[in-house]
């Protein structure tokens, strides 16, 4: 008997020590849960400490870095116990466990982090951090937490005994002030974190925040910048992510500083009072992602010298006109660093002005001059009064080289080898940014003659055996009142870390109407399991020898550049065959049957498939594919449909619809796909289920759609 009941508790505190420390499965996001893949050792903040609890004689336990971060629909907590073993002998974490409760008496569940899961034996006269994070509803705020520590004790009714608990007071922060810094242990070592200044700039919709964050090595080893997530956190909780520069592979030596510059877009509906930079990791083996610091932003500072959008003029022989820099950026091609000003022509006189040959160069620094090639940019042959022109100015330079100041010295050429020096525009290096849109908002290139908008619509990962291909669709509106051609695009997706992939742009051929619309397709190949979740897109109209390229050309530079932050990709399969999104097309499937004799297997349905009519759109590499899966792997195969076939009337089946193996737009009863199989039909005592599965198929590459469970040679409704 005692036997019995002591294998029954050792039972029992196996089981509630594998609940309490199992990974998640995947958490209730409304599918957006991405691919798993290796994560770096996860970074920890530096909290303060909250309070202690005794374990025996001097040893106890110290709670620190109790932190939150709200996501979509929940909060995750995460926090820090510190075991300080001050005995004689080795303590051993695991007779205990941290419990965490509402102050309204709530039990949340709380699970240890991976990197930690083995960190179990704390030698005497030593401290062993293991840290641990839950999640919580979207209402619960830390002050009103109580995190409780528990042993096991057998003799318990429960099989445990609480030792002590530690509630969270009310006037607990975790913002660090604008002007003190934050202590993140990355990988073991320390790097102290700061603000060390914000500017701002601001057009008709937008604020565009630049913040200059300061990261000091005060540990003794090289610290390795994980791809931290960066956002700004406005008073009234919204949040919006920033884009980071010089991340990628960023290590710095101890005592050495490294600066990480970063930007982003904030509605001007926003209030600016209050804003909090927000520092997040993620977290590939749990699929979240984990607050590590909270910053009070500071004060805007004033720029030195910046000459962005402030009207200029300049005399020659035609008369007078009028300039001013809209825009200054430094963007990634390949192997180099592209840098374009962004220019605008006007005439305020009251006579018609012929367009002056101006040519110019940058100048970093007032030392190191790149050349720079021009492009004009509006469809425009002169200037009539109270009419304005665009030009670019673009040129190239290393991509690892660094400068303070820039210059775009402004000419006119007045003879076969001279110029005259017009004007200068000074700018700022941390300025040197592209505008960022946030999930769902519009970008609107005014540009005359090339007037269109574009809008991320959604976001697919087509999954191989060794690498996924990566696509954004892209909707692009012509806001012309012509037909017109849509703009040759280079585009190129950004890593947290900085990493940056190009992407391949799908071509539309045909002319698109007045407000008419079409569907752009950006993929890029990126490593198996990559996580996309921090990607921002970059798209830019290219160029190819000094003008706008055209279908046929290879771009060698781009201007006009913004970014898209992306939206969360679904990774949750339909449960049902019905409306499956297919863009442009539309697949319902219904009244499905299995039939098997010596020699075949037959699978019918009936099918209806529409299209968007009114969408351009390029379906190349693109297939529908059918999948048919039995429980206990009797049988399995797939066929494959190809998009350039739905639109086509197939000749050979002399209008006999039922001879037609190909899908096409329409409805179509009795469908028929033939699977030829000699030995399933000896398998007819197993055969209890099968999945039908429908798959997006790119470049060889499929993404689960939909997919329903039926019963073998039953007919669903």
């Amino acid at each position: 008997m005692n036997v019995s009941k002591k294998t029954t508790q050792i039972l029992l505190l196996s089981a509630a020590l594998t609940l309490s420390t199992v990974a998640p499965a995947f958490a209730d996001d409304g599918g957006t849960t991405p691919p798993s893949s290796p994560t770096a050792v996860l970074s920890t903040g530096s909290a303060p400490a909250l309070g202690q609890v005794t374990v025996n004689g001097s040893s106890f336990f110290e709670l620190k870095n109790v932190t939150i971060l709200p996501e979509k629909g929940s909060k995750t907590v995460t926090f820090t116990v510190s075991v300080h073993n001050e005995g004689t002998t080795d303590l051993l974490f695991i007779d205990y466990w941290p419990r965490v409760k509402t102050k309204s008496g709530n039990q949340i569940s709380v699970r240890i982090l991976p990197q930690d899961k083995d960190k179990n034996k704390i030698t005497p006269k030593s401290v062993q951090d293991i840290s641990f994070y839950a999640t919580v509803n979207e209402t619960t705020e830390l002050t009103d937490l109580i995190f409780q520590f528990i042993k096991w004790d057998f003799s318990q009714p429960n099989f445990e005994r609480t030792i002590g608990e530690v509630a969270v007071p009310d006037n607990y922060s975790i913002v660090t002030a604008a002007n003190d810094a934050h202590l993140i242990n990355m990988g073991g070592t320390e790097v102290k974190t700061s603000i060390k200044k914000m500017l701002m700039t601001k057009n008709e919709k937008n604020f565009t925040p630049t913040v200059i964050l300061n990261m000091e090595n005060v540990g003794s080893r090289t610290a390795a910048v994980p791809a931290y997530q960066f956002l700004i956190r406005t008073s009234e909780g919204y949040m919006y992510p920033l884009d980071a520069k010089n991340l990628k592979d960023l290590a710095i030596n101890p005592q050495v500083n490294k600066e990480v510059e970063l930007t982003g877009s904030v509605p001007v509906s926003v209030s600016t009072e209050g804003w909090q930079l927000v520092v997040t990791q993620n977290a590939a083996d749990i699929k979240l992602n984990l607050p590590i610091a909270y910053f009070e932003l500071p004060l805007v500072s004033e720029p030195d010298t910046v000459d962005s959008n402030k009207e200029y003029n300049f005399t020659n022989k035609e008369g007078t006109y009028t300039t001013k820099l809209n825009s200054f950026q430094r963007l990634p091609m390949e192997d180099q660093d592209i840098l374009s000003a962004n220019l605008t022509l006007l005439n305020k006189g009251t006579d018609s002005l012929p367009l002056p040959e101006l040519t110019g160069h940058f100048l970093l620094d007032d030392k190191v001059k790149v050349e720079a090639k021009l492009i004009q940019t509006d469809k425009v042959i002169g200037l009539p009064s109270g009419s304005s022109a665009s030009f670019q100015f673009i040129g190239k330079m290393p991509y690892t080289y660094q400068f303070s100041n820039v210059k775009l010295v402004l000419q006119e050429k007045t003879g076969e080898k001279e110029t005259e020096d017009l004007l200068e525009f000074a700018h700022r290096s941390e300025l040197l940014n592209m505008p960022y849109f946030n999930v769902g908002e519009v970008y609107k290139n005014t540009d005359v003659g090339r007037n269109a908008s574009y809008q991320v619509r959604s976001v697919k990962t087509y999954s191989g055996d060794t690498a996924d291909i990566f696509t954004v669709q892209l909707e692009t509106t012509n806001l012309e009142k012509r037909y017109n051609d849509v703009s040759k695009l280079v585009a190129q997706f950004k890593t947290g870390d900085g990493s940056i992939y190009p992407a391949t742009v799908s071509e539309i051929k045909n002319k698109i109407t007045p407000g008419g619309k079409a569907m752009l397709v950006l993929s890029s190949t990126l490593p198996k399991g990559f996580p996309t979740s921090n990607m921002n897109v970059m798209i830019g109209e290219a160029v190819t020898d000094n003008k706008f390229s055209t279908e046929k050309d290879t771009a060698d530079a781009y201007v006009n550049a913004v970014g898209f932050w992306l939206p969360n990709e679904s990774f949750v399969a339909q449960d049902d065959l019905l409306n499956v999104d297919l863009f442009p097309y539309t697949f319902s499937v219904n009244k499905i049957n299995t039939w098997l004799d010596r020699e075949k297997l037959k699978l019918t349905f009936n099918y209806e498939l529409t299209k968007n009519l009114l969408m351009s759109f390029n379906t190349e590499g693109r297939k529908l594919v059918i999948g048919l899966e039995d429980e206990n792997g009797n049988k399995s195969f797939m066929r494959e449909f190809d998009f350039k076939d739905f639109d086509q009337i197939d000749v050979t089946t002399d209008t006999d619809v039922s001879k037609d193996t190909k899908i096409r737009l329409g409805k179509r009863d009795g469908f028929v796909i033939e699977e030829r199989d000699q030995d399933l039909i000896f398998h007819l005592e197993t055969l209890r289920t099968y999945k039908l599965s429908i798959y997006d198929s790119f470049q060889g590459q499929k993404k689960l759609l939909a997919t329903k469970t039926i019963d073998w040679f039953s007919t669903t409704d």
